[in-house]
């Protein structure tokens, strides 16, 4: 599992070329609806394994959650369960919020 800052994830989806990570988003509901980086899959944490069908284990994925450490522990997983290419993002959404997105809410 690689970690990743919020400045290459912003610099990976803006390029117009190429393969695009798969963005998972793994916390809760309630987190989910204040705020999300556009384009992410939620899939809160504790539903993880029985929701791995949903899923690419080829495409590189990026796992996001609010500073950085549940998203970690899933990175951790999926790499144990064959999944290849997977990333946490270093400082969640709240770190997209204060340096790619400043219009992102923050809690």
């Amino acid at each position: 599992m690689k970690q990743m800052t919020v400045a290459e994830l912003a610099a990976w989806l803006a390029e117009p070329q190429g393969e695009k990570p798969q963005l998972l988003d793994v916390r809760e509901a309630h987190e989910w609806a204040i705020c999300r980086v556009e384009g992410s899959q939620h899939i809160p944490m504790g539903t993880i394994p029985s929701r791995l069908d949903a899923l690419d284990p080829v495409r590189p994925l990026v796992c996001i959650c609010h500073h950085g450490g549940r998203s970690m522990q899933v990175a951790i997983f999926l790499e144990r369960n064959g999944f290849g290419e997977v990333y946490n993002l270093a400082g969640g959404v709240d770190a997209w919020a204060l340096q790619v997105d400043p219009s992102m809410a923050r809690y």
